[in-house]
């Protein structure tokens, strides 16, 4: 039996409520985890300039302060928002979001 014919095969075991026909089981889907990061901003530069940077050293980005940051799932930009403080006493911070970047959007910015 090819892979194809068993996994017709399991869904036609399967209950009337269960998917069918590639219908998605989006509780699997959920518990999936992704990678999420905040950009502040990149920058280029020489290895030997990399070598030479030491504790206390500031690397410039190309962001300025107050320019929404990027929120990168996975590789790709799905939004944009502000630097937030969410607990002062644990120097924690977060992000709020501004902008949800349309799909077609993120794909070029990738």
């Amino acid at each position: 039996m090819t892979d194809s014919e068993e996994a017709y095969a399991a869904m036609a075991d399967k209950p009337d409520d269960a998917p069918k026909d590639g219908a998605v089981n989006y509780e699997t889907i959920l518990k999936i985890p992704v990678t999420v990061q905040v950009v502040l901003g990149t920058t280029t530069m020489p290895v030997a300039s990399l070598m030479k940077l030491g504790r206390g050293a500031v690397v410039a980005l190309d962001q300025r302060v107050g320019e929404p940051v990027n929120v990168v799932v996975n590789g790709r930009i799905v939004a944009r928002g502000e630097v937030v403080v969410v607990d002062e006493a644990t120097s924690r911070f977060g992000v709020s979001l501004t902008e949800i970047v349309a799909s077609s959007s993120a794909e070029k910015a990738a």
